[in-house]
């Protein structure tokens, strides 16, 4: 990573996620219970679809994929944050508040991308099934990841890039719970109109061309659909789309309110919420979504489960028969 740095900051003070002392145990616990959750529910889909052969599946490839980016998104933010509520000191190492922004960026247009790929084998899947197997190969699906991945870290080097070679030689304190561009150019003391652009622009490029492609492919999709003549068929294609569609709805809906704004827009309150949506409850709620609204991943849950009573119930009467004897 390439960076004039001309900055006479050495270290930056984040103003935290609240300034209310009473809801600081409070919140602790709920981003605490939160992350706890984003961890088992992401590193559970993980596991699942690599123990199951029934899943692995181009679909299932991508989701596994999802759970790892989602991880990785919510570990970028939230320990930090965790440690900020109850530390007296919200600070942050200028090289830190670099790498923090650089991932940050970097997995959440990674994960724009590959929302769009499952898509694609969304639409590939109900528009060509007799072609899905040919077409959604091994190497096609890991070339469409590595492609999510490449895309995301170069749009990232861009947008650090570009921050972290402004100057910042007035305020250090940043009005929010991490490191993020919107903050960062409002503390600049340089003139940010051309990161201003670049950001704007690689930020449109990544989420409309990968919303375009979602859009493109559920218009052939719901199309396909509706010419079905089996209402069995139309309600399992539009379950298999459910999932994926309230990730996106819920993904985007959050990123474009804080980030597709005029850039004299103040940052405020509202301006958090939607921020810790997008980096703390999202990533807790894709791998319950797809949970819950795929009948495939319910079916293993449930059997999995089942297995795991059998053998509870198995030990306890074992158990209990050695006690008898």
């Amino acid at each position: 990573m390439v960076i004039t740095n001309k900055t006479h900051v050495a270290f930056f003070s984040l103003s935290g996620i609240t300034d209310e002392v009473t809801l600081v145990p409070i919140l602790f616990m709920f981003f605490l219970k939160v992350y706890l959750v984003t961890l088992v529910g992401n590193i559970g889909m993980v596991v699942l679809v690599l123990k199951t052969p029934k899943l692995h599946t181009p679909m299932y490839f991508f989701l596994s994929f999802l759970s790892v980016v989602d991880l990785i998104y919510s570990s970028i933010v939230t320990p930090k944050m965790l440690s900020d509520l109850v530390s007296m000191k919200k600070t942050i190492s200028f090289t830190g508040c670099n790498i923090q922004l650089f991932f940050f960026v970097a997995i959440a247009a990674t994960e724009a991308f590959l929302l769009s790929n499952m898509s694609y084998d969304r639409y590939v899947a109900i528009c060509h099934p007799l072609h899905y197997i040919s077409i959604m190969t091994k190497n096609k699906c890991w070339c469409l990841v590595l492609f999510s991945f490449t895309v995301g870290f170069l749009f990232s080097l861009a947008q650090t890039s570009c921050v972290f070679s402004l100057d910042f030689c007035g305020s250090n304190l940043i009005a929010h719970f991490y490191c993020d561009i919107p903050p960062l150019l409002k503390l600049s003391c340089s003139d940010t109109f051309t990161c201003d652009v670049v950001t704007t622009s690689i930020i449109s490029l990544g989420s409309i061309g990968s919303l375009l492609t979602i859009l493109v492919s559920y218009t052939f999709i719901v199309s396909t659909i509706l010419h079905m003549k089996s209402a069995e068929g139309r309600r399992k294609a539009f379950s298999t789309c459910s999932a994926h569609l309230t990730s996106v709805s819920i993904l985007y809906g959050s990123v474009f309110f804080v980030y597709l704004r005029s850039p004299t827009s103040n940052f405020g309150k509202q301006d958090k919420v939607a921020s810790v949506f997008y980096t703390v409850i999202i990533p807790m709620l894709n791998p319950l979504i797809y949970s819950i609204r795929n009948q495939e991943v319910k079916k293993v849950l449930l059997m999995a489960a089942g297995r795991t009573r059998k053998l509870f119930q198995l030990k306890r009467t074992r158990s209990s028969e050695k006690g008898t004897v």
